[in-house]
């Protein structure tokens, strides 16, 4: 049983892809990460040496911190964090245990560049409605929480992308885009090593949307009405995007514990 300054694998994979999970801080020497080269969704690597210095930026947030075996490392830097105010524990185990779970790891490899404040930047085009604010949900819950998004006008995004280090999604001809009858959401999942059955699930309920193939999925027609209407709510992007996240987590936790669940009016005289 953990001491109750340690999170067990089982309960903090339960935290990621909501909105209220904990910072994740990978503090694993060069050596170790460099074996697999792979994060915890949503984690970021600090240096252990220097939490003296770091440790502050952390004041008032509730923290994970991972090291290989979840030992010294990690629980001395959450230990240090504490110190600070911080609600920090450490990960029991550590990534070795996580990956003997068999949990997911996003490849370090598939991550963009950050910007100096230790945030990825992406660009697309302007005026979403389904993949381009699916994919910054997705980002925000498992890869960057932190993450910039720049909606520009569709002919500026490769140029965008290139004078200020974004990384392009959902244009034609690059990397982060639709590839078959798959969309820019699939291709994230996929890539970042993220399949699990519930994003699976919602992803098949995104393609069905943006792709008017509203047959894959019942809840696909609900999420185009949603969408289209979240879209003329909000004639500023980013205040659109905010207001969005709210209805994705919303999906993703039907989709992870609630389709079994039914609902309906009562029939029966009396019933509660």
């Amino acid at each position: 049983m953990p001491s109750p300054t340690e999170i067990t694998v089982a309960q903090l994979s339960r935290l990621i892809g909501l909105p209220d999970a904990p910072v994740l801080i990978d503090v694993c020497i060069d050596d170790d990460f460099n074996a697999d080269p792979r994060f915890i969704p949503g984690a970021h690597r600090r240096d252990y040496r220097d939490v003296q210095n770091w440790a502050p930026a952390y004041v008032g947030k509730s923290v994970v911190v991972v090291c290989h075996k979840g030992q010294k490392l990690s629980q001395g830097v959450a230990a240090w964090l504490r110190h600070e105010g911080v609600a920090a524990q450490s990960l029991e185990g550590g990534i070795l245990a996580w990956r003997a779970a068999g949990q997911a790891q996003v490849p370090a490899a598939k991550l963009p560049p950050r910007d100096a404040q230790g945030r990825t930047v992406w660009v697309t085009r302007a005026r979403p409605k389904i993949d381009r604010i699916a994919c910054p949900w997705l980002i925000r819950r498992f890869i960057d929480p932190t993450a910039v998004f720049l909606f520009v006008a569709p002919a500026e995004v490769p140029a965008v992308a290139e004078r200020f280090n974004a990384t392009p999604f959902d244009i034609d001809g690059v990397y982060w885009s639709h590839r078959g009858e798959t969309c820019t959401f699939d291709t994230m999942i996929e890539e970042f090593g993220l399949a699990s059955p519930p994003l699976l699930h919602l992803a098949t309920i995104v393609r069905g949307a943006d792709t008017a193939r509203l047959d894959l999925a019942p809840e696909a027609a609900g999420l185009v009405a949603a969408s289209l209407g979240y879209s003329r709510m909000f004639k500023d992007d980013l205040a659109q995007l905010d207001a969005a996240m709210v209805m994705y987590d919303a999906f993703y936790r039907w989709c992870r514990d609630a389709t079994a669940e039914k609902h309906n009016w009562p029939t029966v005289k009396g019933a509660p």
